[in-house]
């Protein structure tokens, strides 16, 4: 089964607003040819709508870094319902990000009902799972993502399973100029689609995106994505400049 890719730019908690309106517009026009991947870029929440408005009718879509597990609104301060990032024009919800899990103390049931809100809203979940550095060394790496899959996508049907995509990202490679080799990424992507199979089925396995995202840079992206089971990258530092973004984008 073909799988189209997806290249994704997290691009955290970067850029004042002329900055980000000015890195959308020339990555808009550096990609403008582009038809063999989707591509996506994630703002702060306080410039999706902007840049929603800037890029209408490209092929940029805009994607929100994190979203609520609320989906009535009501009294919880600071908190952002997917719903009212769908109403802006948002396509994607980034969700289950180590960095959201490791500083904001989010659970695997969390994400579970964060996935849950994006689907109801009618938004496409990237759903962020990856071991530590120590996971890894201690042999637990197969575990701690398998844990990490099965109470994140817990009671998801079928057609839910449509509008996941699931982003590996090594903890130990997240900002730290390590990158997992090709090798070593197939081997969890692979474990993934496995996983994805005995728990919501062969079809869905194979039609279901595995991104990877963990230091990806020009220099490396066409390693990865001649892999197998690899189908896009969640792209974080790189992502910040337009030229290095783009060639990411163009890696074939």
């Amino acid at each position: 089964m073909t799988r189209k890719p997806l290249i994704a730019g997290n691009w955290k908690m970067h850029k004042l607003l002329a900055d980000a309106v000015s890195t959308a517009l020339e990555l808009k026009s550096l990609v403008a040819n582009v038809t063999h991947c989707d591509i996506a870029i994630a703002p702060v929440f306080v410039h999706l709508k902007t840049l929603a408005e800037r890029l209408e009718g490209s092929n940029i879509k805009i994607a929100a870094q994190n979203c609520s597990t609320e989906t009535k609104h009501s009294a919880h301060t600071g908190e952002v319902a997917a719903d009212m990032l769908k109403d802006i024009g948002v396509s994607y919800v980034i969700i289950g990000h180590s960095e959201r899990r490791q500083y904001y103390c989010e659970t695997d049931e969390m994400v579970n009902k964060k996935i849950k809100a994006a689907l109801a809203a009618g938004l496409k979940a990237i759903v962020c799972v990856g071991e530590t550095l120590s996971e890894r060394e201690e042999g637990k790496l197969f575990e701690v993502v398998g844990r990490q899959l099965k109470f994140g996508l817990e009671g998801l049907t079928k057609n839910d399973m449509e509008r996941i995509i699931i982003a590996y990202e090594p903890v130990w490679a997240i900002g730290t100029g390590k990158t997992a080799t090709p090798d070593q990424a197939q081997q969890m992507h692979e474990f993934i689609r496995k996983n994805l199979a005995e728990t919501h089925g062969i079809e869905t396995a194979e039609s279901t995106k595995i991104l990877y995202g963990g230091s990806v840079k020009p220099e490396n992206i066409k390693d990865l994505m001649e892999e197998p089971d690899i189908d896009g990258a969640l792209v974080g530092g790189a992502s910040l400049e337009a030229s290095s973004f783009a060639q990411i984008i163009n890696y074939r």
